[in-house]
């Protein structure tokens, strides 16, 4: 199967194996309940995770090993590393265990699991869960956002089969063709569908007020005094 990269899906093969990943609403449905999807995506997306990796990649490209080993010693760390494993797992049509690895109960060192490693590199699995979540719960298609339908509002929870149904009524889709969506396809479908929608986007409106405001300064200035 072809991956469709744009819309976040992806293919990894592992000594002659395919493991094919959908971040589709169905999929994001199996990371767990609905509030349990947003913690899950604070997790991987945690302030001071995505700042290391950020500065990793643009430094070095990649991120490096020992960063990694630093990063998991932190709460917040352990917690992104978790999360990457069941995004993963979630978004794969088969067991993507000998990728991320498999838990195993702990029989000392206080710890209650212990990690038997997969295939990837735990760097790659955290960029593409990363990746991942991202198409699947807030979508990464590049349409035009009014500023009016902007909130500053957090949301705790991400019901997964509102979108199925929406998809269903809205693209005439079979509730199986809707859960296969992923939301950058769904933000990518609502686009054509409903075209040409009048307003600013914030980027629009911000650039027309600062013309504004330049040119009523120019005027300012070269009004003479009285």
């Amino acid at each position: 199967m072809t991956p469709l990269k744009e819309i976040g899906e992806c293919l990894i093969s592992v000594d002659g194996e395919d493991h094919f990943f959908r971040p589709s609403f169905v999929n994001m449905s199996r990371i767990g309940e609905p509030d349990e999807i947003v913690q899950v995506f604070y997790d991987l997306h945690n302030d001071e995770v995505t700042s290391l990796v950020n500065r990793a990649v643009e430094a070095y490209g990649y991120v490096p090993q020992w960063l990694i080993s630093h990063i998991k010693t932190t709460t917040y760390g352990r917690k992104a590393f978790l999360a990457s494993v069941v995004v993963l797992n979630a978004c794969c049509d088969k067991d993507a265990g000998p990728l991320t690895g498999v838990f195993h109960p702990s029989k000392g060192n206080g710890r209650t699991f212990k990690i038997r490693k997969g295939a990837l590199p735990e760097s790659d699995m955290l960029l593409i869960a990363q990746s991942l979540i991202t198409h699947g719960v807030i979508g990464k298609a590049k349409v035009r956002k009014l500023q009016r339908h902007e909130s500053g509002e957090t949301s705790t929870e991400f019901r997964a089969v509102d979108y199925i149904v929406a998809a269903q009524a809205h693209f005439g889709m079979t509730e199986r063709e809707a859960g296969n969506l992923t939301m950058t396809k769904f933000q990518m479908l609502l686009a054509t569908k409903y075209p040409e929608q009048k307003g600013f986007t914030r980027e629009e409106y911000d650039k027309v007020a600062e013309m504004y405001l330049a040119k009523k300064r120019r005027k300012l200035v070269n009004t003479p005094c009285v």
